[in-house]
């Protein structure tokens, strides 16, 4: 989270300065990184028995 944070602050506070299209792609990566770690952590095992929880 505190990636995807400075991503977005550097990308407008600073970047844009020099390059707007820098900036956007570094708030696009910072929109993607949340949801696919969010994704990868939820993933379970093939050998997970999720439907058996007690």
């Amino acid at each position: 989270m505190g990636v995807c944070v400075a991503l977005f602050v550097g990308a407008w506070g600073v970047v844009r300065l020099w390059s707007v299209p820098l900036a956007i792609v570094m708030c696009l990566v910072a929109a993607v990184i949340l949801p696919v770690a969010a994704i990868t952590a939820n993933r379970r095992e093939p050998d997970d028995r999720w439907w058996d929880e007690r």
